[in-house]
């Protein structure tokens, strides 16, 4: 049995190690910054987790004193005011996400020392490590949940009015604090990330506009593929076409290339690929009379079919003109190769006649399979396909006046489709393949690599 290797396209920022299999299909880095900033964009600066945090009630704390010190009592304990001065982001192989939140919080409750009552301010460092992992794939969606949440404290800071303040009290509220803080911080950080999840994954199952012909449903393929370099995310869905037929395509799954420097890849299958192709090349066929003002080659193309047609046929030198019809046939399909990407397509071209009062005679028909070289680029986050013809190869399906040498046809015939049939692809692919807007992250600037 002979073994085939496929390879994908990659589209980074940066280099790009390759690995040993990669099945046919496009994939998108992204740099640990973008990721980062977009994470700390929407649980910290936007303030969702200020929100969930602030108004936070603390259990009462209660010291019994000794010989030297009066009892403590502090009551009503709440958050008032939230610094979060950073979020740092990780990745555990196998594992998930890891999220590391800096915070500073600032506490006030009512301070009885003794037989003095007066407000207390607490102003207390902690590290809110948290491990984040996506279950439970259902149908292109996941469930996140948080585990392994850890805070670690730091400097702690308490004021009173009075400015009396014991080591014994500082010592009794740090206790206090380490011990029941990570079961009121967690849960909090629980909800956010759960929140944020649903907000950023929700941009990988959206419905985007493919042209005026119908739409492109990206959802996730399975889960999220945690290592030690990446987070890879393999996308798959639906295209349908306007009026809501589904056009089908293979879903075999695509692995996922090595990277360096880099923390999102994003992947999309190459069967999904084709089916939007197919969804973007849908040209009708066009009909035009081979005069030069249509067609610049045409005085050689007629030239060439007076040439090889039998003796016998006086209609094929007669004065009429030619008529030349170009019809796109079957479906085009994207194939890749190392260091190349290729569109391949058949065109069939009709070269018939009408006589003066007699009906159409059809001189030939050919058949013309296209590999149209292609370059891929983002702009506008879209996937632009840039054409050129590369190699053409053309064969002789019918003939009503016994043509059957074609030979000197495939100089003016080429001619004819750099013409008047590549225009029409390249208007037609133009509007490129939408991408989704992966967690609110802009693709632009990217490089490719095959």
């Amino acid at each position: 049995m002979m073994m085939l290797k496929t390879f994908g396209i990659a589209l980074f920022c940066g280099l790009l190690s390759p690995s040993e299999e990669v099945l046919s299909g496009l994939s998108c880095a992204v740099s640990p910054g973008a990721m980062q900033d977009v994470l700390t964009e929407a649980i910290l600066h936007k303030g969702l987790l200020e929100h969930h945090l602030l108004g936070l009630v603390l259990p009462n704390i209660m010291g019994e004193g000794g010989l030297l010190n009066s009892p403590t009592s502090i009551t009503g304990l709440h958050l008032v005011k939230v610094h979060l001065p950073g979020l740092t982001v990780g990745l555990l192989p196998g594992v998930g996400v890891q999220l590391v939140i800096a915070a500073k919080l600032e506490l006030r409750g009512n301070c009885l020392l003794g037989l003095l009552s007066e407000l207390i301010s607490i102003f207390l460092d902690v590290n809110i490590t948290a491990t984040v992992k996506c279950t439970n794939f259902d149908s292109g969606t996941v469930h996140v949940v948080t585990e392994d949440c850890l805070c670690i404290f730091g400097a702690m800071k308490i004021k009173l009015l009075s400015g009396l303040v014991s080591l014994s009290v500082n010592e009794l509220v740090l206790n206090k604090l380490t011990a029941t803080l990570p079961g009121l911080l967690c849960p909090v950080v629980d909800i956010v990330v759960n929140l944020v999840g649903i907000q950023i994954l929700g941009t990988l199952n959206s419905v985007i506009p493919l042209g005026a012909a119908g739409t492109v449903h990206y959802q996730l393929a399975n889960l999220p593929f945690i290592s030690g370099l990446f987070l890879g995310l393999d996308l798959d869905g639906t295209v349908k076409q306007v009026g809501g037929s589904i056009i089908p395509h293979d879903s075999s799954p695509s692995a996922l290339p090595l990277l360096l420097d880099k923390l999102l890849v994003m992947v999309l299958r190459q069967g999904f690929m084709n089916a939007m192709l197919l969804l973007m090349i849908q040209i009708p066929s066009q009909t035009f009379s081979c005069t030069p003002e249509a067609f610049s080659s045409a005085s050689q193309l007629q030239e060439a079919i007076m040439n090889m047609a039998p003796a016998g046929c006086s209609i094929c030198r007669g004065t009429s003109p030619l008529s030349i019809s170009l019809t796109l046939s079957g479906n085009p399909l994207i194939f890749l190769e190392e260091n190349k990407a290729t569109l391949e397509l058949s065109v069939m071209i009709q070269v018939s006649v009408t006589p003066l009062g007699r009906p159409i005679l059809n001189l030939l028909l050919l058949k013309a399979d296209l590999g149209l070289n292609v370059h891929l680029s983002i702009a506008g986050g879209r996937l632009v396909l840039g054409l050129s013809l590369g190699s053409t190869t053309f064969s002789l399906e019918s003939s009503e006046v016994g043509i059957s040498d074609i030979s000197s046809l495939k100089p003016p015939c080429s001619r004819l489709l750099e013409d008047k049939f590549l225009p029409l692809l390249e208007a037609a692919v133009h509007i490129g393949i939408p991408l989704p807007n992966v967690m609110g992250i802009t693709l632009s600037k990217a490089d490719v690599q095959i």
